[in-house]
């Protein structure tokens, strides 16, 4: 297996692609903290990966409070020991026109898909740094590297966790940690399921594989970063989209 032992923490596991790399993590040896602020959903998810005899526990969260990033920091050391692994998935969208965009929508989504990506790699760096080694993993977006029209406050966050990833890139490789980012194209989720059907139907006319990405596609791109078989992988961002940006 091939994260045998490894412990991963997973935000935003409670449901989508971040559930399905719990899942995937899991499948492969690791140890996972399902780290959510859906704490229903969460634990029930958690319990049902425990019953398939999977190694998963369920920690509340809120990645845009620091107080509620380090708690649960502390809590995952506690049941599992040094983290080797953190994917930042977590993340939320309001989105709107510009001249519509309000500034609270503006602000919530920097907290959580920004800030919440600084607070989470901040604080399980000593975890890492102790260990010697880590991978950590965060999400971005085609948005975040295109641009996309109504996405003002998404798309500048997930540019911003690609000038993040590139940056600890260069600081923590020498401390045996590596840094990349994983830029999802349309993707099969809770959100898209809203999505109206002609709209979904332009959305796959838009990609090459003529196809939405499924979490899974995602889920192993984590996997793959996380595992052995990247070591030499530090600082790039892997497009994941069917070819939609070429």
């Amino acid at each position: 297996m091939r994260l045998q032992e490894k412990v991963a923490i997973i935000t935003g596991a409670a449901n989508g692609i971040g559930l399905k790399a719990a899942e995937i993590f899991a499948r492969e040896g690791a140890k996972v903290a399902m780290a959510d602020f859906n704490k229903e959903q969460g634990e029930e998810r958690a319990s049902e990966l425990r019953e398939q005899g999977y190694e998963v526990r369920f920690f509340q969260v809120n990645v845009s409070d620091r107080q509620s990033v380090d708690s649960m920091i502390e809590q995952v050391i506690d049941q599992y020991g040094d983290i080797e692994i953190l994917i930042n998935n977590a993340g939320i969208t309001r989105d709107a026109m510009l001249a519509k965009l309000t500034a609270e929508d503006f602000q919530t989504v920097l907290d959580v898909n920004l800030t919440g990506v600084f607070h989470c790699t901040q604080a399980v760096l000593p975890s890492m740094i102790a260990k010697g080694k880590g991978r950590i993993i965060n999400t971005s977006s085609v948005s975040g590297v295109y641009g996309n029209v109504g996405q003002t406050n998404y798309a500048a966050t997930k540019a911003g966790v690609v000038g993040m990833t590139k940056t600890w890139a260069k600081e923590l490789g020498r401390k045996g940690i590596t840094v990349n980012a994983v830029a999802p194209g349309f993707i099969e989720t809770g959100m898209t399921a809203k999505v109206p059907e002609k709209i979904l139907n332009q959305m796959k006319q838009m990609v090459p594989l003529a196809r939405l990405g499924k979490p899974e596609d995602i889920a192993n791109a984590y996997l793959f970063l996380a595992s052995d078989e990247a070591n030499y992988i530090n600082g790039t961002v892997l497009h994941v989209d069917g070819g939609i940006m070429m």
